[in-house]
């Protein structure tokens, strides 16, 4: 038998014998356990009753509409902030309007009806609208939801009351006028807890 041959002779025993070493390390007791795990979103979900808080006819300079409406937190995670956004647009009958009829529209949020004529906050509607959520949120509903928190499952009166502001002068430009108030109330949880 020449070289060549006892060379490949010896080389194959040798990965065979390595084989079966390697192949030997694979004996060995072994044992597992699985866990069922599931992670459930909570849910924020913020409604306002009745969602027509004020449509009233023939109002003139001097009239206050107070309306009540409430908001619901019908989800199961508490909202830590409440936001307003105002839109309007004003339809102006007879094409005069030199003004913002929103202008003259003014808004006094109040506490609850326990408390009628504490005032948290009043503002009129075109300055309502230019300000940012965070300072509606400040002004408004951290006074009037007890630090701006509404619970899961819980819900909160809040009275607001309309004035028409007569300024003492000719407002004969608002006659006929209509101003359509959009509310949209914005939810946010609080920060995240250590469960």
């Amino acid at each position: 038998m020449g070289f060549k041959k006892k060379f490949a002779m010896g080389a194959m025993s040798a990965l065979m014998g390595l084989s079966l070493i390697g192949g030997g390390t694979y004996a060995y007791f072994s044992s597992s356990a699985a866990t069922d795990n599931t992670f459930a979103a909570g849910t924020l979900d913020l409604s306002a009753q009745p969602t027509t808080i004020i449509n009233i006819d023939n109002i003139a300079p001097g009239d206050s509409m107070t309306r009540v409406f409430e908001l619901h937190n019908n989800g199961t995670l508490d909202i830590k902030n409440v936001t307003l956004d105002t839109a309007y647009s004003v339809v102006d009958a007879q094409g005069d309007n030199t003004e913002d009829f929103a202008k003259y529209i003014e808004v006094e949020f109040l506490y609850n009806m326990d408390q009628f004529n504490e005032v948290i906050y009043t503002t009129t509607l075109d300055q309502l609208k230019g300000m940012s959520p965070k300072a509606v949120s400040e002004k408004i509903f951290n006074e009037a939801l007890d630090g701006g928190v509404l619970a899961a499952g819980d819900e909160h009166d809040l009275v607001v009351k309309f004035n028409f502001l007569d300024n003492g002068r000719n407002q004969n430009q608002f006659q006929g006028d209509k101003l359509k108030l959009t509310w949209t109330f914005n939810a946010t949880q609080g920060d995240g807890r250590d469960l």
